[in-house]
Formats: structure tokens, sequence, C-alpha cells
């Protein structure tokens, strides 16, 4: 975690008066500007100013006047186009305003601007605006088009408490279920080089690709199957049964409407297992609010974290060691369930 200094700008100055004595003795011990300017949060020329001043007038010569313009002077928006764009950042996308963009980039955000205020901004501006504000950059999650609103409000608030109370009630488990792929060649990390050298990561060619099944809680207790090809519903009811024999309480599972999940022989088979488990399904197009799916996004972003492999062998190995890995760390299973979109089902039934 980075801890974040405040502005000097906002200091009092009795606070900026210490500053500048803690300044001058770390001068006095050997450190430098940049090494003070960093630990005091200010910047290396402002130490330079108060060493210098010190050094031909002594402590008299301190302290010297505030410099530096107001913070707030200069900006192009004021505080109340400010609030009213983030307003409309919060509440709507950029689709709503017929902004052609997916999500808000600084881009999207500049042409928000000159739209509703009036104001053009360049898209560097935009970015310490938004900084400023507390946005940060971060990989969206996944929300179906043609979700239904009101089947997500009937899940949320009425569906899913049920089952929560139903699993109380029967001493049973709530798991969360879902599926993934991996290609041989995914890696979703970065790599360093110099400017207008880009890095390049080597791959296959080939679509070599496997595939996992898994069934999460909220208590960090977690049940994978890997295999290749395509899940059917003999494959889905041996992981169904794996559960089962891995578990010692009845298993009420979520997950989403697959076909397989819904076909003649798995809904036989948990038929005949009805006392032992049970499926809940989503809502229709709704990935976000199954927490697994943050658990598939880990899975891609890491898998192949140490090389990737050769073939689908040593890929196959790969996803068994990783999800192996994520077996033995419950802490990891249950902060998936703190993403926004998955905390309704992250207490423990």
């Amino acid at each position: 975690m980075t801890i974040q200094l405040p502005d000097g700008r906002l200091l009092s100055d009795e606070v900026l008066d210490a500053l500048r004595l803690r300044a001058l003795h770390g001068r006095e011990l050997g450190f430098t500007e940049t090494q003070l300017a960093d630990l005091l949060g200010v910047t290396r020329e402002t130490i330079c100013r108060w060493w210098s001043a010190f050094c031909h007038g002594g402590i008299e010569a301190l302290p010297e006047p505030r410099s530096g313009r107001p913070v707030g002077s200069g900006r192009l928006l004021t505080d109340e186009q400010a609030r009213q764009i983030q307003a409309l950042i919060d509440d709507h996308q950029p689709r709503d305003f017929g902004i052609a963009s997916p999500l808000w980039t600084r881009h999207a955000v500049a042409a928000l601007i000159h739209k509703e205020v009036g104001v053009p901004v360049a898209e560097r501006t935009v970015g310490a605006y938004l900084r400023r504000w507390g946005y940060t950059p971060q990989r969206p999650a996944r929300t179906g088009r043609t979700q239904d609103p009101e089947e997500l409000r009937r899940w949320l608030e009425e569906t899913y408490p049920a089952v929560v109370q139903r699993a109380a009630a029967e001493g049973a488990d709530l798991y969360w279920c879902d599926e993934l792929g991996i290609d041989i060649d995914t890696y979703r990390g970065r790599g360093y080089a110099r400017p207008g050298q880009t890095p390049h990561r080597e791959v296959s060619g080939t679509r070599s690709r496997v595939s996992g099944v898994s069934a999460i809680n909220n208590q960090g207790e977690a049940h994978f199957l890997t295999y290749t090809g395509t899940l059917d519903a003999a494959l889905f009811i041996v992981f169904l049964g794996l559960l089962l024999e891995e578990t010692s309480k009845k298993i009420f599972l979520v997950l989403d409407n697959l076909r397989v999940h819904d076909s003649a022989a798995v809904a036989a088979w948990v038929a005949q297992r009805s006392l032992w488990i049970e499926l809940i399904p989503l809502p229709k197009y709704t990935p976000e609010r199954n927490p697994v799916e943050y658990l598939n996004n880990d899975v891609k972003a890491e898998v192949n974290a140490a090389g990737l492999p050769p073939d689908r062998e040593g890929l196959h190995a790969n996803l068994d060691k990783f999800l192996g890995k994520l077996a033995a760390w419950p802490e990891r299973i249950i902060s998936y369930f703190r993403h926004p979109a998955v905390q309704y089902a992250a207490n423990p039934t």
C-alpha cells in the first residue's frame, strides 16, 4: 500500500515550520535534498531553498513566506462543475451521452466535460482531474448487455436472501460454480522496455486449450476439476460427484445458465440426490454477480506467469498447479467475495 502525503500547500504554518526544521536537521545529518523531499512530501527545490536560506542567515532567515500559487487557482472547472461531472461519471455510462466509448476513459471524460459544461480540456488535464477526484484506471468486470434489471433486482433482494435462509435452516453450505478455459498463450502481464522498444512475447500459434470447473464458498473452501475437450453432462456429473465426496453437508450450488447445467441428465442425477445437493440458477447474463468470475480472472492472469508452456500437457500442469495453490489459500478465495459486485454473497451462511 502506498501512503499518500498531503499537499504541502494545505498544511498550517506551524506544521510547515516543523517540516523546515526537520529538513535542516536532515541536511546536517547528511541526507540529500531528494531523500528529504521524498520523506517530507515537499519538492526538492523547496528543500534547497530552505537550506540555502539557513546557510546564509541562520534560523532567523526562516520561515519564508509561502510560495507557489494557491491550491485550486488556474483550474478550468469550478467546484460546482467538478461535482457535476463526477456525479455523471458515477451514475451513467458514456453511451448515455452519445459518447463513443464503452468505458469512462480520459478521452470520454474530456468529451463529457465539453458536452456538459462547454469547457475544452486536454486528456492529460483530464487525467489530473480524475486522480484528484479519487478515480483510478481499473480492469472492468463483465456485465451482460441483455441482462434483465428486474430479474437481477429480484435475485439480490428476494431470491438470494431466501436461498441463504433455506441453507441456514437445512444446515447446508452455499457454493458458487463456474467454468473457465485457458489457451496455451494466455498471459496478461506486462514487461518493461526502453521507450519505442516494445517487448515481444513468443506465442505457439497453436489452439491448445485446457478447461476447468470450480466451486468455492465465502469461507475460503474451493474444489476444482480440470479437463481437456468440452464440458458435457457426463463430465459435469463427475464434478458434482467429486464435490459431494469432498464435502460433508448438503450443497446449494449457485451457477449460471450454461446449457449443460440444465440438461436432462444433470437434472435427473441431482433429483436422485436432492437431500444432498440443489442447483440454484443465477439470473441470465449476470457473470459479474458470480464470485468465481473473479477467481477466473486471477487464473488467466497468473497461470502462465512462470513462462508459457510448450504444449497442452504443460498448460494442464500449470493450471493444476495454480488451482492447487488456490485450494490451499482460503484467504485468497475469500477475497473474491470482496468485489463490489458480489459483496452481497460475502457473509457466511
